[in-house]
């Protein structure tokens, strides 16, 4: 129980890294360029983000922590957690590209991408932890209503 913890404990924190240092790319862009795009009217208002990525990288990283905790010896493990670091740095990459480098086309391209990954990913953590794919459901949701806003910004712009 203390090694899961621990696991679970250590994936909590990279996630939470990894979610913080693309809030750099997303910082400087969300109070001027963002401000002034045209938004669809479901657009959430900008504090919702911070709280709701941050509770998904926290379950992220929870689910993350159950998988790893089964044995990285195990190939299974190793193939889910291989597919969950993958999509990690696919999402980093979506906020530097459409915060960062203010392109909501390019963007959406790798949000699509994003999606996909995530699936195999709940695949994957699915066959090591029912409980670990159950906890990325969320991430999963949110970044489907993230893509259509993607989606819809892109269109308006």
């Amino acid at each position: 129980m203390k090694k899961k913890l621990s696991y679970i404990a250590i994936s909590v924190t990279i996630c939470l890294a990894i979610g913080f240092l693309s809030g750099f790319a997303t910082q400087s862009s969300v109070n001027d360029w963002y401000l002034e795009l045209n938004k669809p009217s479901f657009t959430p208002p900008n504090w919702i983000f911070g709280p709701v990525w941050t509770l998904l990288y926290v379950l992220m990283g929870v689910a993350a922590g159950l998988v790893w905790a089964k044995g990285f010896y195990h190939v299974w493990v190793k193939t889910a957690l291989y597919n969950f670091g993958f999509q990690l740095l696919v999402n980093a990459l979506w906020s530097i590209v459409f915060f960062g480098l203010k392109n909501p086309f390019f963007a959406l391209l790798i949000i699509l991408l994003l999606l996909a990954l995530i699936l195999l990913t709940i695949k994957w953590f699915n066959v090591v932890s029912k409980t670990a794919a159950y906890l990325l459901i969320p991430y999963f949701i949110w970044v489907c209503f993230a893509t259509l806003l993607n989606y819809k910004i892109w269109e308006l712009n």
